[in-house]
């Protein structure tokens, strides 16, 4: 396996979705000749929810049999069911129902109104995942992990100088969130570095100094994007505002 690490800048946020929702639709196609089912992780936030808009709408969506397809989250906010804080609402509204993607391969993590206690419900999540393991892991084989980045550079509900992002757990319950709502549940750093593509969205000159730090080597306890490295690819797709800070011989010039 060839483990690489890219950033591709486009010109701006429509764009940015735009071309990342093409690849993907190609990405998915490749790997449905390749295996029987696939596994895509999915990820909130501005630029996350622009990518499942213009997947629904491509007409490339045709070409994919959604029934091979199951939909995994990074993280959640630990609301209840139909809060539209949720992740799962919104992917479910963008994308999800427009894509006749069978009820059983859509695998939200819990809500609170389904398990009152939050590490119950990551011991659920954890659960699950392993359900649909190989013989001897702990989780599927993750072929597509979508994730974004926060302003203070966390991803999914990783955020700075906080426990429990290295495991040994698979899912872990976040208590006192530095961003509302405050309490959620979210995939490791080995969770998720266990996806052989991942696939780094983000958008905003917001996240400009983050993303700038994390390529540069920062620590990844300070700045927890710094740690993500898929097992076969990890691509930045950023658009100019979010590159400013990108060191120059990080930025490739195609995929």
């Amino acid at each position: 396996m060839t483990n690489e690490r890219r950033v591709l800048v486009h010109p701006d946020e429509n764009a940015l979705v735009a071309a990342v929702a093409a690849r993907f639709t190609t990405k998915l196609i490749d790997l449905l000749d390749e295996f029987d089912i696939v596994n895509v992780v999915l990820t909130g936030g501005t630029a996350g929810g622009g990518v499942q808009r213009s997947i629904a709408a491509s007409g490339a969506r045709t070409a994919i049999d959604w029934t091979r397809v199951h939909f995994w989250w990074g993280d959640e906010r630990f609301v209840p069911k139909q809060d539209p804080d949720r992740n799962e609402v919104q992917a479910r509204e963008a994308m999800l129902d427009h894509l006749g993607v069978p009820e059983s391969n859509i695998h939200p993590l819990p809500a609170s109104d389904e398990i009152e206690d939050i590490e119950a419900a990551a011991a659920a999540y954890a659960d699950v995942l392993k359900q649909y393991a190989p013989e001897g892991a702990d989780l599927p084989r993750f072929d597509i992990t979508f994730l974004g980045v926060g302003p203070d550079g966390h991803i999914a509900s990783l955020f700075p100088e906080r426990p429990g992002a290295q495991g040994p757990a698979t899912v872990i319950c976040v208590r006192n969130s530095p961003k509302p709502p405050p309490n959620r549940l979210s995939l490791t750093l080995p969770a998720l570095n266990s996806s052989h593509r991942i696939w780094m969205v983000v958008a905003g000159a917001e996240k400009a100094t983050a993303l700038g730090l994390a390529l540069a080597g920062a620590s990844e306890d300070e700045v927890p994007v710094a740690g993500v490295q898929g097992r076969k690819r990890t691509v930045f797709f950023v658009d100019a505002a979010a590159a400013q800070n990108v060191p120059a011989n990080l930025i490739a010039q195609s995929y």
